[in-house]
């Protein structure tokens, strides 16, 4: 699991049909500070985030079950908008 910032988000009316009616969105890493801290990827947005929020990206086979499709294309999903965040006691 990371945590990104949503940059874009992505419109594709041909797509493999388990991602028939999912959000799509560009999410880039970002470092504690909010700094960019890694490449940019697309991925399914399962509660309702926005261009700009800072969000907790789930990979792998934790990112299908968090769309509750398994056997789905889908390598990362969106699954938490961060309030806050604080390291070291800041």
């Amino acid at each position: 699991m990371f945590v990104g910032k949503v940059i874009g988000n992505v419109v594709a009316t041909k797509k493999d049909e388990r991602l028939v009616g999912t959000k799509l969105l560009i999410v880039r890493p970002v470092d504690p500070e909010g700094r960019p801290d890694g490449r940019s990827q697309v991925a399914v947005d399962v509660v309702g985030a926005g261009i700009g929020e800072i969000v907790l990206v789930a990979e792998g086979s934790s990112a299908r079950q968090a769309v509750r499709q398994p056997d789905s294309p889908i390598d990362a999903a969106i699954v938490g908008i961060v309030d806050t965040m604080e390291v070291g006691g800041r």
